[in-house]
């Protein structure tokens, strides 16, 4: 009888290869020729969320796929397509609620996550012609000079900003601020925002909005709350056409790397914080600005 299949150790170890390959599945849509990255959209035009988000970018990486689209085999043929002979499938997760009888006789609602296969539009003949264009935008070249849109965007989230010639950018969790350098001490604009990004991911950590923190500070907590910020800055990096600010080093990927070998639902764990602390930033900055608007 074949092995039964599990979901969590199959995405894990996907992961975990392209670490050691030098290509985290966050970063996989800056390397080679591309400049930016768009969400993975559903048949619908829905974007995929969480880990899926990395998985499809990882896939799409690897195979050089250029549409953001990505469909159920059924999908493509209910609008016209035909996945080509010979494409192998990406695996992506589908999350629900089932109920059943508990114990003590009594129903309940039970969260399950199982696997399913999808195509990328590049895979599949007869489709419509815009999912074979792709949606995401050319990185923005903001040479040295601050963007003003990305400057409100941020101030409107409510985020508590300082900028000092301190040659530092880090988040005060104590202060709850979040402090960066001039922006004329970085090689260009794009670079000090994605930065930004990094940081104010952290800054949803705290326990007055997704209270990440509570478990305490110690090196496994601080490794993983660096996980969830480099891929939450890479999510809003890729909302916002900007490159991310790769600055992570060895012995934080070696940490990570252990971290994922001994616990396979980790990287599910740190993709739906990123989701989340993404989530709450787009809100933040969308009242914000209405709140100016008004």
């Amino acid at each position: 009888m074949a092995d039964k299949f599990d979901l969590y150790d199959h995405v894990t170890k996907s992961i975990i290869a392209a670490m050691e390959a030098g290509t985290p599945p966050w970063r996989k849509p800056w390397t080679g020729d591309s400049a930016g990255a768009a969400f993975p959209l559903r048949a619908n035009g829905e974007p995929y969320r969480g880990i899926n988000v990395l998985m499809l970018w990882l896939e799409a990486g690897a195979k050089g796929y250029a549409s953001a689209h990505w469909f159920t085999y059924k999908q493509a043929q209910e609008i016209g397509g035909q996945v080509r002979k010979g494409e192998k499938s990406a695996t992506v997760v589908k999350y629900g609620t089932v109920e059943k009888e508990g114990e003590d006789g009594e129903e309940r609602r039970f969260a399950y996550a199982r696997a399913y296969r999808v195509f990328n539009a590049d895979q599949i003949e007869g489709l419509p012609e815009e999912y074979y264009r792709s949606p995401a935008q050319p990185a923005r070249d903001l040479g040295t000079r601050s963007d003003p849109a990305l400057e409100d965007y941020f101030a409107a989230t409510g985020a508590r900003m300082v900028t000092s010639d301190r040659p530092q950018a880090f988040y005060n969790i104590t202060e709850d601020l979040i402090h960066m350098p001039p922006i004329a001490t970085f090689h260009d604009a794009g670079a000090y925002y994605a930065t930004l990004a990094h940081e104010a991911t952290h800054w949803t950590g705290h326990r007055t909005r997704l209270d990440r923190f509570a478990n305490g500070r110690d090196r496994k907590a601080y490794a993983y709350e660096e996980l969830v910020a480099e891929i939450g800055a890479c999510m809003l990096c890729a909302t916002l056409g900007l490159v991310p600010d790769f600055e992570q080093s060895g012995a934080y990927v070696k940490g990570w790397l252990e971290a994922l070998a001994n616990d396979n639902r980790l990287i599910f764990r740190a993709a739906s914080d990123a989701q989340k602390a993404i989530d709450f930033i787009a809100a933040a900055a969308e009242a914000g600005q209405a709140v100016l608007a008004a």
